[in-house]
């Protein structure tokens, strides 16, 4: 691996492309080494853990509206739309914009934490779009997820942009670019030039994921999606962009993130080296922020005791504090100061970032479950709004020192839970990562995503169907490009639903 310093240059000193983060990300990207066995076995876990959340979220008002947007921008040799009879083809960019809303509406697919936040997965519904619609085979898709997660992982790592309150998408655009480069074999300068428009047409607020939240959550890594495929077709028409990026006077580093003084260090694989950062990402198994995943399973095992102890009356519960990082007590937890986190009014999307929600719903449940745990009738109960209430968070060193760590045996997402009882009994319990976690109790293996998809896709899909996809998506790399072309999920006529809102795009009849 080779340790690249990042920092700003003036303008003058005229910065050499070779010298460039953008070009650096393009030159990993589009290195074609051999790719390992449990590498290519991992894609196509994250493929199966994509669709199983993407059908379970078909019939939400997001996802409806986006498939409908799409459905807008009929393409004889498009792509396909999850959902959708695999005949019926949009536009790539437009398939991207309306599958990656359905992966992402739930908030229940792979995830990396470190410097910044991360859904790498998010990269998938573009680079699967522009293979179908250019008619590349399995072998040239898997090339381009692992890319994109090699420069996705590599740059949160790297760059920490929540410090500076802009949204994580603006790491997901380049790696999207990136990872389209690789399965397309782009040249180093087609791809650089992308990832540079991507990364420029990318840099929000955080203002997405704070407050009352909104559907934008969904929305927003679609987007990126979208503008990447829109910035390789400008870049491989010729096009150039905005350079350098990140280290010109008023690129990135310079005007949103930590100044002209500051250096950040991106390590990348040496030409020749493998690709292997996907299998330091995970994925989830409760339909919740990450940083909760551990917490809800921590919560759950708690109950026993809780319940032996108050008989099962929550009213005996006088207080709960969670003690964690600086990030769950920040983003999720009281440290945000959102009193939406508290209102039993708030969106889907502000409960999914409500740490003291999630905890009193997965104590006196149980179980999260990605419908019944966000339902307006749960979340007015009068005994868990009192018992939400009572919910607090802190920082504790301890615990931000563990999420920051480098060393895989120390970094941890998780915090201590105490539980105090009316009567003084303090219940008290602690957990590093989640239990699907890599290095969790029971890590996820290609049983539990088979098992994920099952359980989230029969709703919407016929048992037929389900076995189609699977039987694709568990030898990918050995598809060919017609194969690939019926890589998708197509619900039971019947159960999708519609919404025929008014917008400037109208649907196309075929």
């Amino acid at each position: 691996m080779i340790r690249h310093e990042v920092r700003v240059h003036p303008e003058t000193a005229r910065l050499a492309r070779g010298e460039q983060l953008a070009w650096k990300l393009a030159v990993a990207a589009c290195d074609d080494v051999t790719l390992d066995a449990d590498v290519v076995q991992m894609v196509e876990n994250r493929v199966i853990d994509n669709a199983a959340v993407a059908a379970a979220a078909l019939n939400r008002a997001p996802v409806v509206i986006a498939r409908e947007q799409a459905m807008a921008h009929p393409r004889s040799h498009g792509s396909t739309v999850v959902g959708l009879p695999a005949a019926r083809r949009v536009s790539p960019e437009w398939a991207a914009w309306a599958n990656g809303v359905a992966v992402r509406e739930l908030d229940f697919h792979d995830t990396f934490l470190a410097a910044d936040y991360s859904h790498p997965g998010d990269s998938i519904p573009p680079i699967l779009s522009v293979c179908q619609a250019m008619g590349l085979n399995g072998s040239d898709m898997v090339r381009g997820v692992v890319a994109a997660y090699e420069v996705h992982v590599a740059l949160v790592k790297g760059i920490c942009l929540h410090e500076h309150k802009i949204d994580h998408v603006a790491h997901l655009g380049p790696a999207v670019a990136a990872g389209i480069g690789a399965a397309l074999r782009l040249p180093i300068e087609t791809t650089y030039q992308a990832i540079q428009h991507s990364l420029h047409v990318n840099t929000a607020t955080r203002q997405s994921r704070k407050g009352a939240i909104s559907s934008w959550k969904a929305f927003a890594p679609a987007h990126a999606g979208k503008l990447a495929i829109e910035a390789i077709d400008r870049s491989m028409r010729g096009e150039g962009s905005p350079s350098p990026i990140y280290e010109g006077e008023d690129g990135v580093i310079a005007r949103l993130l930590s100044g002209a003084d500051s250096a950040y260090t991106v390590v990348l694989p040496a030409p020749g080296e493998p690709k292997r950062l996907i299998m330091e990402t995970y994925t989830k198994a409760h339909s919740a922020e990450y940083q909760a995943q551990a917490l809800i399973d921590l919560v759950c095992r708690l109950r026993s005791q809780i319940l032996e102890r108050t008989e099962g009356d929550w009213d005996r519960v006088q207080s709960i504090l969670l003690r964690t990082s600086h990030h769950t007590h920040h983003v999720i937890g009281t440290g945000a100061e959102d009193p939406q986190k508290f209102d039993p009014d708030a969106s889907r999307e502000t409960l999914d970032h409500s740490i003291m929600y999630i905890l009193a719903v997965a104590l006196q449940d149980g179980v999260w479950h990605h419908e019944w745990s966000y339902d307006s009738a749960r979340a007015h109960r009068a005994d868990t709004v009192r018992l939400w209430r009572k919910v607090s968070t802190v920082e504790d060193e301890r615990w931000t020192h563990r999420y920051h760590s480098i060393d895989p045996d120390i970094k941890a997402f998780g915090g201590e839970i105490i539980v105090t009882l009316v009567d003084g009994t303090e219940i008290r319990d602690e957990i590093a990562v989640a239990d699907a976690h890599p290095l969790g109790a029971r890590p996820f293996q290609r049983l539990d995503y088979l098992r994920k998809f099952d359980e989230l896709a029969t709703e919407y899909t016929e048992t037929s169907e389900r076995r189609r996809f699977l039987q694709l998506a568990q030898r990918l790399p050995s598809l060919s490009a017609e194969e690939l072309q019926t890589l998708s999920l197509t619900a039971s006529a019947s159960r999708l639903a519609t919404r025929h809102s008014k917008g400037i795009f109208s649907a196309v009849e075929y």
